[in-house]
């Protein structure tokens, strides 16, 4: 990840002047208050699909005209949520106008015009998955004429957009995870190209692709919040706007939302018992944690599992670490007889 900022007092004219040489080519950048005043921090993530782009800045206006589509050479599609202030968008005879929780899709290949405000002293916040152009455009019924598209927030398709942007920011930078980030990317170009307007013969299904993105967004929830109650079927379902029958139904595969759950724990006390840092904390301790109704029966869960004790996972990790002088024994340590 990389970060440029340019938010010290007193500098502004200068931060105006670096950012403007960095997109000369890509668009024109005017304040819309004081050059004096002008700040913007920006971070951001390259990955195999895409180029993932947060921003906060005070008011400006970015104009990007015939002349640099035309030299420029950038032929992407931005998928933009709004996190904080207000961005207008304007391309052709599109006007819209994005707040807190909006998604939008626009066509670097037209010209265009955006603003973004905040609220008070508040500076605009987005954050965009810039995807090259043949990813997106074999989705799209009409690829050229698609910009502008608008999720206001309380728009199922954009909350999903707007918690899967949230998980590439957070996916580590593994094999494992690469594989993952490109998942994430082709199913939020199926449900942007679904808001579209989606080519009959585009590849996969749209819907499909809404409840595989879905349910990842709820399995990351549950993930980051194993050691609460906040993962119960009525948090879930009231979180994420779902009948109790509909998310069960997205867990059927995984045997069910409670099976799933708690081998989510029980994968989280595993590594956890071998882990140097956590090793000497008491069973019950980690059972609680974890949200078990006691060290019996956290006992018993995780036996059935993985067919060993906690106590002798522990034992293995440590005896594992002293032949070894590795700090964490791996968790093949299970097939170790």
């Amino acid at each position: 990840m990389s970060e440029v900022a340019a938010a010290a007092p007193g500098i502004g004219t200068q931060a105006l002047a670096a950012l403007r040489a960095a997109t000369v080519d890509i668009c024109d950048v005017i304040p819309l208050g004081s050059p004096d005043d002008f700040e913007v921090v920006s971070a951001t993530r390259m990955t195999s699909k895409g180029l993932l782009v947060e921003a906060v800045s005070t008011p400006l206006e970015y104009d990007r005209t015939a002349a640099h589509v035309a030299r420029g050479g950038l032929d992407h599609y931005h998928i933009t949520l709004c996190l904080q202030g207000q961005m207008r968008f304007a391309s052709g005879r599109r006007d819209i106008t994005l707040r807190s929780g909006d998604v939008c899709l626009i066509d670097m290949a037209q010209p265009n015009r955006t603003w973004l405000t905040g609220a008070g002293e508040d500076r605009s916040r987005l954050t965009s998955l810039i995807v090259p152009r043949p990813v997106l455009a074999p989705r799209l019924a009409h690829p050229d004429s698609s910009s502008a598209t608008l999720l206001p927030g309380q728009d199922r398709r954009a909350r999903l957009l707007a918690d899967q942007l949230a998980t590439l920011w957070q996916q580590p930078e593994t094999a494992d995870a690469a594989v993952v980030t490109e998942a994430i990317i082709d199913g939020m170009c199926d449900v942007i190209a679904e808001a579209a307007g989606r080519t009959a013969d585009a590849h996969g299904d749209a819907g499909r692709a809404e409840r595989r993105l879905l349910l990842a967004a709820i399995k990351h929830h549950i993930d980051a919040n194993l050691e609460t109650g906040t993962v119960t079927a009525d948090d879930l379902s009231r979180r994420f706007q779902l009948s109790r029958a509909s998310l069960y139904r997205l867990f059927e595969a995984d045997g069910g939302l409670a099976r799933y759950v708690q081998d989510q724990r029980l994968n989280r006390a595993l590594r956890l018992l071998i882990s140097p840092e956590v090793r000497s904390k008491r069973l019950i301790d980690l059972a609680v944690e974890l949200q078990f109704s006691g060290d019996s029966t956290f006992v018993r869960a995780f036996r059935r599992q993985f067919r060993l004790t906690p106590g002798e996972v522990r034992d293995r990790a440590e005896a594992w670490s002293r032949e070894t002088s590795v700090a964490d024994g791996p968790l093949h340590i299970l097939g170790r007889r």
